[in-house]
């Protein structure tokens, strides 16, 4: 197994005293804004349920939603230390939910439901990339950034 940092040694007892002294912050915030992205995502499964055989609005919404809001980040939050691994791999990493649109994919291809299987494979992945791309043109274009 690859260690976090290649100047580290885990199996040290000083070096993972220094791991935790560099890195305990960054992991904190990594950890909170996880379990809040993952409450946030349990509140819209319920509210927007998946049902067997139908399009899973839910998990479509959180995961383009997210996708729109890390392009955001990337353009508005992106140079602060740790706001940026508490909202993009804390808050959006336990909010988005590739995995399950994963089971959901495949839990439709059935015969009868494998032209939805597919439309919702390929239109998440389309919607995803799009929503990160407008995402950043709306903050570079609110902000005056032209870059």
């Amino acid at each position: 197994m690859d260690s976090v940092d290649p100047d580290v040694d885990v199996h040290v007892p000083a070096q993972r005293r220094e791991l935790a002294r560099t890195h305990g912050g960054v992991l904190a915030v990594i950890a909170l804004g996880g379990g809040l992205g993952a409450v946030a995502r349990y509140g819209i499964s319920l509210w927007l349920p998946t049902t067997p055989g139908h399009f899973p609005w839910g998990t479509f919404l959180i995961n383009v939603t997210g996708c729109f809001l890390i392009g955001v980040l990337m353009v508005r939050w992106g140079q602060r230390p740790l706001l940026r691994p508490f909202l993009g791999v804390g808050v959006l990493g336990g909010f988005t939910t590739f995995s399950t649109y994963a089971v959901e994919t495949r839990a439709l291809l059935t015969p009868g439901d494998a032209p939805l299987a597919l439309a919702y494979l390929f239109g998440t992945l389309a919607a995803a990339v799009l929503a990160v791309l407008v995402g950043v043109a709306l903050t570079r274009a609110l902000s005056g950034d032209n870059r």
